[in-house]
């Protein structure tokens, strides 16, 4: 390599800057509004000047900006890590969208009053009333699913039109199957399968989202659009309550952009802002988002007069604990638990779900409170397997492919041995998860629980948790947890092909709650117009992706319903971005 040639960055140097802009976080917020005050626009100096500035540069940011500029418009991206592309750029780039064009070429009507009963009730199960007008959510909430149905699939055609990325369908990797969705067993789901989509170009379970990131910002540097990388963003410059421009910082240097349109946030969640995630996300030990997702716009858009939305509310995932505790900014996540003889079990020894679910919805067991014993029994897990799981299943995450290179996998010859090895490992980590001991009978418990789901095993029906009863379990099940060739274990023989009887010796990891990312902030409407403590739109400024208030809440509807929301949102912003009068100052 030559010495002329820059050094990429490391993950080390990411997490670097990335704690350094969650440092800044509070002392910008309070500048903001202090400057924003002060400021008189027709006195600025503006450094440069387009109609949509994009900030972040990942499937919402990036969706804004081709958007924009397919409507005649000029857009620059503000990114404020060395690498474009987010945490977009670290998935799969599968994206999750109702009614999508495939669908309908197959004949299959994802019928627009079934599909918001199936999105209402998975995001809002407590408000879901099917003979409201509204479904029993509030006029805002079901406006903002209408929207994503309403746009989700021209945003498709849109994309393919202007050649900034295309699309096809998204068969699972090896299988060959249509993904069916993560709530495909619910009534109100009457399309369970075809909704996820995935680049044309560039496809793969850690490709897609490179490419989807690489394919749109490609595309808008081929238009001279300008990408501004290690540029953070500290401020919106604003004139008479509208926003007309940002600040940013170049290193030193102050950067000042003017938007004669409008500026829209497609930046991170705040997974790796320590302070926020105190405040509002307890207990997330980890999470897959990139560095950068600190939060910002939490600040930024409060300086500005932004009304909050939820902000305890995340797509979230397993991690191993002591992975993350030694690096929260992890690789991945424990997202398809591999393995036939594999369990979860908690404090206590107990079963408490079927492992085969998916990853956002298991982990939310974490928080489970016990009100009588004042704990929370599940706040780490223990994932619990035997020598076939070991060898059967190696290299699908976390189960190791070659095991004298999991650091953090527990073993015992026998339960007794394993649990007595759980136990001395709990001991150690005692600074970092409080008070959390195991139960003194969780030898016994565990010993019991391993021998009731192996009846279950061998009679191919788990009564306690319905393992392997839905389409999710199974199909996931193929694809991550096919036995590998270098196996010495034989396909599952049992009547339930998620379920197989544990032999010792046994193995365990310690799991704790994690995330993809946080989905709270900021709210918008159903334009994307952030709004204000007033719930009025704050002229000239939108947000999409996981740095605003999820349309979703919690709710994880398929492989790719982070995307599909992202790139959805970020169209509906640029859209009505280019609508919005040119600022004069």
């Amino acid at each position: 390599m030559s010495s002329n040639t820059p050094r990429q960055p490391t993950r080390r140097d990411l997490l670097k800057r990335g704690a350094m802009a969650a440092g800044g976080l509070a002392t910008l917020g309070m500048a903001s509004a202090a400057q924003a005050a002060k400021a008189s626009p027709a006195s600025l100096k503006w450094d440069h000047e387009t109609d949509v500035v994009c900030v972040g540069s990942g499937a919402a940011a990036c969706a804004a900006a081709v958007t924009a500029v397919g409507q005649g418009g000029k857009a620059i991206l503000v990114e404020k890590m060395p690498l474009p592309g987010g945490t977009t750029g670290k998935s799969g780039g599968v994206t999750w969208i109702p009614n999508n064009p495939f669908l309908r070429a197959r004949g299959i009507d994802d019928n627009k009053t079934d599909c918001l009963r199936f999105l209402a009730r998975y995001a809002f199960p407590r408000e879901y009333t099917p003979t409201s007008p509204t479904l029993g959510l509030p006029a805002s909430d079901y406006r903002l699913l209408e929207a994503f149905y309403d746009n989700g699939s021209p945003m498709i055609e849109h994309m393919d039109k202007l050649g900034a990325v295309r699309f096809k369908e998204f068969k699972m990797w090896f299988v060959d199957k249509h993904a069916p969705d993560y709530a495909d067993h619910l009534p109100e789901n009457k399309v369970s399968r075809g909704r996820a989509l995935e680049p044309a170009a560039g496809a793969g379970s850690s490709l897609g989202g490179g490419s989807l990131a690489a394919q749109l910002e490609a595309w808008l540097t081929k238009r001279g659009m300008p990408v501004l990388l290690e540029h953070r963003v500290t401020k919106l410059v604003m004139d008479n309550g509208r926003v007309i421009g940002i600040e940013a910082m170049h290193g030193d240097k102050l950067v000042r952009i003017k938007a004669r349109k409008a500026v829209v946030f497609g930046t991170g969640g705040f997974s790796h802002n320590t302070e926020l995630v105190g405040l509002h996300q307890p207990g997330l030990y980890g999470a897959c988002a990139m560095p950068g997702s600190t939060g910002d716009f939490i600040s930024i858009a409060g300086a500005a007069g932004a009304r909050m939305g939820a902000l305890n509310t995340a797509w979230r995932t397993q991690v191993v604990l002591e992975e993350a505790l030694e690096n929260r900014a992890v690789g991945l996540g424990a997202f398809v638990l591999p393995g036939d003889s594999m369990i979860l079990v908690n404090k206590y020894g107990q079963r408490i779900v079927n492992e085969k679910i998916n990853y956002n919805d298991r982990t939310q067991l974490h928080f489970v409170f016990d009100p009588v014993k004042k704990e929370f029994p599940n706040q780490v897990q223990f994932m619990v397997f035997d020598e076939r799981s070991l060898d059967a299943f190696g290299g699908a995450f976390p189960i190791p492919a070659d095991r004298r290179a999991a650091r953090f996998m527990i073993q015992g010859n026998t339960l007794a041995e394993l649990a007595d090895n759980i136990a001395e490992r709990v001991k150690k980590l005692e600074k970092h998860i409080g008070s959390y001991t195991l139960a003194p009978d969780f030898k016994a418990r565990l010993a019991d629980t391993v021998s009731r789901f192996n009846g279950y095993a061998k009679a191919g029906v788990d009564p306690e948790f319905e393992r392997g009863v839905h389409e999710y379990d199974k199909d996931w099940q193929a694809l991550f947890s096919p036995v590998r060739k270098e196996s010495r274990q034989p396909a599952n023989p049992m009547p339930n092909v998620t379920m197989h009887p544990l032999n010792g010796p046994f193995y365990a990891f310690i799991l704790g709650p994690g995330a993809l990312d946080t989905n709270g902030g900021p709210a918008i409407n159903e334009k994307a117009q952030v709004l204000d403590t007033h719930n009025k739109p704050i002229p000239g400024l939108y947000g999409a992706g996981n740095c605003i208030a999820s349309p979703a809440r919690g709710a994880y509807f398929g492989a790719g319903g982070t995307i599909g929301l992202a790139l959805t949102f970020g169209y509906i912003a640029g859209l009505h971005a280019m609508q919005q009068p040119t600022a004069k100052a």
